[in-house]
């Protein structure tokens, strides 16, 4: 089942653009990183520009950009941001979270997605600002505290590094974070970076009552110019990538979100948000449908580079 309007955030740099003149390159480009940080000039406009910061259920809320996703999750003792998004997004995100009534302050965990500097990069500023505590899956922490400069596929790249970080708790995977009366788990699914976490956990709904598994999926895209054979510097990745769909496959979902908005087509259903109907966010069927078409892509790039086989 094609589904393209999850893809819509993908931009890729002059040498990939060939990859665009077929729309399943462009679907599997949606984390692609852009070519120039330094200057911003190559930052997609969706990136950047603001989005209704939102209440997704409960105490779970939207405070990203309209193409970038980074949420709040709120408890008495604190709050929990996932997702730092651009250096420059800081201030966006301080702002949607003021504006919902909470204070950016009492940020006390930080959470990312995975080491890419266009959910990562802003972590540095954020930890300085509301010295909240940075915690990160093992395999991405080498990148994070490089400031991306140990990344498998764009380390050699400096367009695409950021401030580094200090982590201060490494993460495994099944591991759980905990804060107040909230517990979330990371799921190491790993691929599209070797640390790329999905987060689950669990909401209330304040209108039914009801309890709803979320899925904060990762990103199970593989990038323009990710090698998934004889990869000196990832060998495993393509076993990692199976690994990851078979886990996104087995967690429940009611609730599905990820760290692009596109990926569960957030723009088209945010404004059925309070029309007095179900949760819009409630979409468990666009959950298996988005994870099933990821894999026919992540497979059939999987065949393209597979070698020929002989007689």
């Amino acid at each position: 089942m094609s589904r393209p309007r999850f893809f819509v955030v993908a931009i890729l740099s002059s040498t990939l653009v060939a990859a665009l003149l077929s729309s399943r390159a462009h679907a599997q480009a949606t984390d692609s990183t852009p070519p120039a940080q330094a200057a911003n000039a190559s930052v997609p406009p969706d990136w950047v520009n603001p989005f209704p910061p939102h209440r997704v259920m409960g105490n779970l809320y939207y405070v990203g950009s309209e193409g970038l996703a980074s949420y709040l999750i709120t408890t008495p003792q604190g709050n929990i941001l996932v997702n730092s998004s651009l250096e420059q997004s800081v201030p966006l995100i301080q702002a949607s979270i003021e504006n919902l009534g909470f204070k950016f302050s009492d940020t006390k965990i930080l959470l990312i997605s995975h080491a890419h500097w266009d959910h990562c990069a802003g972590s540095a500023k954020i930890k300085a600002m509301t010295h909240a505590k940075y915690m990160v899956l093992d395999a991405d922490v080498p990148v994070i505290e490089s400031g991306g400069k140990k990344d498998f596929r764009y380390g050699n790249d400096p367009s695409t590094s950021y401030p580094p970080a200090k982590v201060d708790r490494v993460l495994h995977d099944g591991d759980e974070v905990k804060l107040g009366n909230v517990v979330l788990i990371a799921h190491k699914t790993a691929g599209h970076t070797k640390g790329c976490t999905t987060w689950t956990m669990k909401v209330t709904d304040d209108k039914s009552g009801k309890t709803y598994d979320v899925v904060i999926v990762g990103s199970p895209n593989v990038n323009p110019g990710y090698k998934l054979v004889n990869n000196a510097e990832y060998p495993q990745i393509a076993q990692d990538y199976e690994h990851a769909f078979a886990v996104w496959k087995t967690l429940p979902c009611d609730l599905f979100l990820g760290a692009h908005g596109a990926y569960y087509d957030m723009a088209a259903k945010y404004p059925k948000l309070n029309n007095g109907g179900e949760n819009p966010f409630l979409d468990p069927a666009g959950y298996k449908a988005y994870i099933a078409d990821r894999e026919s892509a992540f497979q059939e790039e999987l065949k393209k580079q597979q070698p020929p086989t002989g007689k």
